[in-house]
C-alpha cells in the first residue's frame, strides 16, 4: 500500500513537473528568494552604508555665538547689556519644494508676528515708510549702491550702472523688487479655496525680506537664520501650536543689546546690527572666527570695541544630510563672555546737560518766534534775525511731528477732515495750474513765476534728477550750454530747459513709458509731463512744500494745527487750551505754541527751526579723560539694534534736526574769535608783537583788500595789548598780528608764509588732527586762504567741539596736549581688570610762561571785564574763557560759541559749547554758565528735569 501511495505521488510530480504553471512558480520562487536576499543585504548588511550614499551625509561646523560685554558709565552704572530673549529661525529643510507652498508657510509665519508685533529682520533694505510708501532703508548713499550690489549679484559697486543698462541705480524700490517678486512668485499666492491672494504690501515685503536674506545663505542649509530676534510667550506659544505647518520654523534661544538712558548715549555707544561685507574682512584680520551673519557693533563704541566686546564663539560639529537636516551632534564647545568696558562719561552730568541744551535751544526760539511776517535779506543782522510763526506752524507738518496720512484717514477727527480737505482741494488746483504751465508753448520764465510756482518748478527738476528717478542726467549737462547758463539765471521755464534737455540727451527717455523709440519731442515731453504729476500725487515731499505755503496764505491756520496736536496724540488732550483755541482763533494759536515750547511740549528737535541742534563737552584738562559728550537731539539706539526698525529709522533720516549727526563731533564750523588766542600765540612766540605793544585799533584794519571790519566798528578800540586784544576780541588787532606774521624781515609779504605759522601753531594744539576718542568725528580743517581773517577764525577753518575742547585743554594745564579719550577701564566679566586706558599724550608746547600768563589773563578778562561779565557775575566758580561768532548764511542766524576752563586758579575741566545757528555767543556763554554750575553741585539734576526754557541773555558780546 505504502509503494501505491508512492506510485501515486510520482505520477503527480511527474504531472506538476511537466506543467507550464510548474516551469512559471519555479522561476517566480527563486526570483524572491533573490530579492529577499537583496533586501536582506540591503536593509541589513549594508544598510547604514546605502543610507548615508542616499543622504549624502557630511560633517558641519556651526558657530554659537558669544555672550557680548557690558557698558557701564565711569561710575559703574549699566548702560549697555544683554537681555535674554527668544527668536524665530527659519531653515530650509526641503519640506517646501515649490514656491507657492513656501509662500504659504511664510505668510501664516509672517501674520503670526505681526500680530504680536513683531518686526522681520533680513537682508532687504526696503521698507514702508509712515505713509506707506515704499522706500530704501540703507543708511546712507553708498550703503544703497552696496545693497544693490548684492541684490543684482554683482563683486564690485563699479559694475552697477553697466552699459547695457541692467543694473541701474536710478531704480526705486518698487521697480527693483519687480523681477524677484515674479520670480518667487509671490502674485501667484492663492488662498485655501484657490482663489487669487491679495497681500498687504507689509506682508509681501516681509515674505520678500525672508526669502531673499534665505537666498543670501542658501550655501548653508543646515545653518538656520533668525528673522526676529525679539518674541514674548505668547507668540512662542502661537508658533509651537502652529509647527505642523511650519516646517524649518524654530524657537531659539538668544540675547537682545539693551540700552539704558539711550537718547543720550546713543552717539556715543552706538548700536549693534548685521555685520557689513566690507567690515568683515577688517574684523577677521583680528579674529578669524569672524562670519557675515554675526551681529557686531555697528557705530560708536559698539563698534570701536567690537573685538573686546564681542565674545568668543562656541562650536557645534554636527552631521547633516543633503537638505541641511541635522543628523547628529557630534561635539560641542560652550562660547565665551566679551570683556566689559567702563566709560569716562558720567551718566548725571550727560543727562543733565542734554537737557540743558534743550532748554536753551528753547528759550532761543521763544525769544526769536514772532506774530508776524518776517523778512530775511542778506543786510539783516544775523544775531537779530527773527522767526515768524507760521514757520513754526509749518514745521508741525514739514517735520513730521503731524501727519498727513492720518489725517486723511477714514477715522480722522473733524478737525483733521477740516485741514486735509484745504489741503486736498488746494493740491488738485496746483496740480492743474502746474499741468497748464508745463504745457503752455509761452510758458513763464522762472524768474515771473510766483514764489510758490519757483518752489514747485524746482522741486519737479530736483525730482527727476534725483539718485532714484535719474530721468534728468545731471552729468551729461553741457553746463556752457545756453539753456543750462539761462536755467541758472532763472530766465527760462522749466518747459523750455526740458524740451533743451530732451534735444541735448540728458532726458534719459528709457525711465519713461513711451511705447515708440522712435516718438519725437513732444510726445517724450507730454510722456514726461504726465509721468512726473503723476508721481507727484503719492510724492509725501511734495505735499509738504504745498503745506509751506497754504500755512503761509492761512488756508491751513495755526489754530487748525495746534488742534491737530491734541487730535493726534502728539499732546495729551486738555480740555481747557481745547476751548481756547476753538474760541480765540489764531491769536491765541500763537501763545499758545510758545507755551508749549516754553514748557518743552514742543521741543527744538521737533520744530527743527534754527536752532535746534547744540552740543558741549567737558573734558577733564589734566588726563584727557572725557567726562561729558553731549549732543542734541538723539535718538533711541535699541530701536536699531539687532533689528532695524525701519519705519524708526526712515522717521530719523527724514528728521530735519538730524537726530543721527553728532554735533560734537562732525558739526564742523569756523570757529570764529575762540581761535584768537591761539594767534596771540603766535604773534608773541614769533616776535612780531610784545606783550606790552599795543596796536591801535581804528575800527576798519585797511591793510587788506577788501578791508576788515572790527566788530565795533562805527567805534573803535584804541590801543591795546595783547591782554586787552583778547579781552575785547578785537579783530583789528588780530589781524594786524597775522598781517605781521605774512611779512618777513625785509618786509615782503606773502599770504602762505602768514598762513603757515598759523597752521604751525594749531597744530601744536592738535588742530590739525582728530581729537583721539573712539568714535567718528571728521577731520579738522586748517584755513588755507585769508591769514587776517584766518587769524580771527574765519578763512577756512572748520572744527568741531570736540577738538577744540582738546585745545582748551591745552590751553589751561599750559601745554599738554592730550588724545582724548572715552575709555576708562576694561574687565573680564568677573571685574578683573584688563586694561587702563590713560589718554596718550601726543605733544607738549613749549612756550614763554609769561605768554601762558598773558593769554589766560586775557580770557580771564573776557569772563570778568569785557561786555561777558553780565552774564557770569554769579557763577560760584572762577572761570577763563572766549566767545566765538561765526556766520555762514546770511540769511540764517550766526553759529554760536564758547570755549572755557576752571577752575581759573587751578583749572580742573574745560567745557566748550556749540549752538549751530544760534544768533549770539550770548547764548553759548550762557549755557556754559549753567554747565558749571551743574558740574560743581549748584544746580541739581531733578531740578534741570523739572524745568522748562531758559531765559534768553540780553547782553551783546562784540566777537
Amino acid at each position: 500500500m505504502f509503494e501505491d501511495l508512492l506510485e501515486i505521488l510520482k505520477e503527480l510530480i511527474h504531472r506538476i513537473a511537466g506543467s507550464r504553471l510548474f516551469a512559471l512558480a519555479a522561476m517566480f520562487t527563486a526570483m524572491f528568494i533573490i530579492l529577499i536576499v537583496k533586501l536582506f543585504h540591503l536593509q541589513i548588511v549594508a544598510g547604514e552604508k546605502y543610507l548615508n550614499d542616499y543622504e549624502k551625509l557630511t560633517q558641519k561646523e556651526v558657530s554659537i555665538p558669544g555672550t557680548r560685554g557690558d557698558i557701564y558709565d565711569c561710575n559703574g552704572y549699566l548702560l549697555a547689556y544683554n537681555e535674554p530673549a527668544y527668536s524665530v529661525t527659519i531653515q530650509d529643510i526641503g519640506a517646501y519644494p515649490d514656491s507657492a507652498s513656501m509662500n504659504a508657510m511664510l505668510l501664516r509665519l509672517v501674520r503670526i508676528l505681526k500680530k504680536h508685533g513683531c518686526s522681520i529682520q533680513g537682508k532687504l533694505e526696503i521698507g514702508l515708510d509712515e505713509s506707506g510708501r515704499m522706500i530704501y532703508t540703507s543708511s546712507s548713499e553708498s550703503a544703497r549702491l552696496r545693497f544693490l550690489r548684492d541684490y543684482y549679484g554683482l563683486r564690485s559697486v563699479d559694475s552697477l550702472n553697466s552699459p547695457d543698462g541692467k543694473y541701474p541705480t536710478a531704480v526705486s524700490p518698487r521697480e527693483l523688487l519687480q523681477d524677484r517678486w515674479q520670480r518667487y512668485k509671490l502674485d501667484e499666492m492663492k488662498d485655501e479655496r484657490d482663489n487669487p491672494l491679495i497681500l498687504t504690501e507689509e506682508e509681501a515685503l516681509d515674505i520678500f525680506n525672508i526669502r531673499y536674506t534665505m537666498s543670501l545663505t542658501a550655501y548653508k542649509k543646515y545653518e538656520p537664520i533668525s528673522i526676529t530676534s525679539h518674541v514674548d510667550e505668547e507668540t512662542m506659544v502661537e508658533i509651537m501650536e502652529n509647527m505642523d505647518q511650519l516646517q524649518g520654523v524654530n524657537i531659539e534661544e538668544t540675547t537682545v543689546r539693551v540700552y539704558n538712558d539711550s537718547i543720550y548715549f546713543a552717539p556715543i555707544i552706538g548700536y549693534t546690527g548685521k555685520m557689513q561685507e566690507e567690515h568683515l574682512e577688517e574684523l577677521k584680520k583680528e579674529n578669524p572666527q569672524y562670519e557675515l551673519n554675526d551681529i557686531v557693533g555697528r557705530t560708536g563704541i559698539e563698534y570701536k570695541m567690537e573685538t573686546k566686546l564681542q565674545g568668543g564663539k562656541g562650536y557645534r560639529n554636527l552631521i547633516v544630510n543633503n537638505v541641511g537636516s541635522i543628523m547628529e551632534v557630534v561635539s560641542e564647545t560652550k562660547p565665551t563672555t566679551g570683556d566689559d568696558i567702563y566709560l569716562t562719561i558720567d551718566r548725571d552730568l550727560q543727562i543733565g546737560i542734554y537737557h540743558l541744551i534743550e532748554q536753551q535751544l528753547a528759550g532761543i526760539l521763544v525769544d526769536k518766534l514772532k506774530n508776524y511776517d518776517v523778512e530775511v535779506t542778506s543786510g539783516t543782522d544775523a544775531s537779530k534775525i527773527e522767526l515768524p510763526i507760521k514757520s513754526a506752524y509749518f514745521q508741525l507738518i514739514n517735520n513730521n511731528v503731524l501727519s498727513l496720512n492720518a489725517m486723511a484717514a477714514q477715522d480722522a477727527t473733524p478737525i483733521e477732515q477740516e485741514i486735509y480737505g484745504n489741503f486736498l482741494s488746494s493740491k488738485e488746483r496746483i496740480l492743474e495750474q502746474l499741468r497748464q504751465e508745463l504745457m503752455s508753448p509761452h510758458a513763464t520764465i522762472m524768474k515771473d513765476l510766483p514764489r510758490d510756482m519757483v518752489a514747485y518748478m524746482v522741486y519737479i527738476y530736483t525730482y527727476l534728477s534725483g539718485e532714484t528717478v535719474g530721468i534728468v542726467k545731471r552729468d551729461s549737462i553741457d553746463t556752457n550750454s545756453d539753456a543750462y547758463l539761462a536755467w541758472k539765471s532763472d530766465e527760462i521755464s522749466l518747459r523750455d530747459y526740458l524740451y533743451a534737455g530732451i534735444a541735448d540727451n540728458w532726458i534719459d527717455t528709457t525711465q519713461l513709458d513711451i511705447g515708440n523709440k522712435y516718438s519725437n519731442a513732444d510726445t517724450i515731453y507730454e510722456v514726461l509731463v504726465d509721468t512726473v504729476l503723476q508721481d507727484l500725487r503719492e510724492d509725501t515731499k511734495f505735499d509738504k512744500q504745498i503745506c509751506r505755503y497754504l500755512v503761509n496764505d492761512e488756508i491751513i491756520t495755526g489754530r487748525q494745527l495746534c488742534l491737530a496736536l491734541y487730535a493726534q496724540g502728539v499732546l495729551p488732550y486738555d480740555e481747557q487750551q481745547v476751548h481756547l483755541l476753538n474760541t480765540n482763533g489764531d491769536n491765541y494759536a500763537y501763545t499758545f505754541l510758545i507755551d508749549r515750547i516754553s514748557n518743552i511740549d514742543i521741543t527744538p528737535a521737533q520744530l527743527a527751526l534754527d536752532p535746534c541742534t547744540g552740543s558741549v563737552v567737558i573734558t577733564d584738562v589734566n588726563t584727557g579723560k572725557v567726562k561729558a559728550l553731549v549732543t542734541y537731539p538723539s535718538y533711541d539706539n535699541n530701536r536699531l539694534s539687532g533689528t532695524v526698525d525701519a519705519t524708526y529709522f526712515n522717521q530719523l533720516q527724514e528728521d530735519l534736526s538730524l537726530p543721527m549727526y553728532n554735533n560734537a563731533t562732525q558739526a564742523q564750523k569756523a570757529p570764529g574769535s575762540t581761535f584768537k588766542p591761539i594767534t596771540a600765540i603766535a604773534g608773541i612766540e614769533e616776535g612780531v608783537v610784545s606783550l606790552e605793544e599795543t596796536i591801535d585799533c581804528t575800527g576798519v584794519y585797511d591793510e587788506v583788500t577788501p578791508d576788515i571790519k572790527c566788530w565795533i566798528y562805527w567805534g573803535k578800540h584804541g590801543p591795546l595789548n595783547l591782554v586787552g586784544g583778547i579781552q575785547n576780541s578785537c579783530n583789528y588787532y588780530f589781524a594786524e598780528v597775522a598781517h605781521r606774521l605774512s611779512t618777513d624781515a625785509n618786509g615782503v609779504y606773502s599770504t602762505e608764509r602768514g598762513l603757515e605759522a598759523l597752521r604751525q601753531y594749531a597744530s601744536m594744539f592738535g588742530l590739525d588732527r582728530p581729537s583721539g576718542i573712539e568714535i567718528s568725528e571728521l577731520e579738522p580743517k586748517m584755513s588755507t586762504e585769508d591769514p587776517e581773517r584766518s587769524a580771527m577764525g574765519q578763512g577756512t577753518n572748520k572744527y568741531s567741539n570736540i577738538q577744540l575742547s582738546r585745545y582748551v585743554a591745552a590751553l589751561a594745564n599750559r601745554g599738554t596736549v592730550f588724545d582724548l579719550s572715552l575709555l576708562d577701564k576694561r574687565t573680564n566679566s568677573e571685574g578683573q581688570l584688563l586694561e587702563d586706558y590713560t589718554p596718550k599724550v601726543t605733544g607738549r608746547i613749549e612756550i614763554q610762561p609769561s605768554t601762558w600768563d598773558a593769554v589766560q589773563q586775557g580770557m580771564y578778562n573776557v569772563i570778568y571785564e569785557s561786555s561777558s561779565k553780565r552774564i557770569f557775575r554769579d557763577l560760584e566758580v572762577e572761570i577763563a574763557g572766549k566767545t566765538g561768532t561765526a556766520q555762514e548764511d546770511k540769511t540764517r542766524g550766526n553759529h554760536a560759541f564758547f570755549i572755557s576752563y576752571g577752575p581759573y586758579t587751578n583749572p580742573e575741566i574745560c567745557v566748550t559749547t556749540n549752538i549751530p545757528y544760534g544768533y549770539s555767543s550770548a547764548n553759548a556763554a550762557s549755557l556754559a554758565k549753567n554747565v558749571y554750575q551743574f558740574y560743581y553741585g549748584y544746580t541739581e539734576l531733578d531740578y534741570i528735569l523739572d524745568h522748562g526754557a531758559l531765559g534768553v541773555s540780553n547782553v551783546t558780546i562784540g566777537d
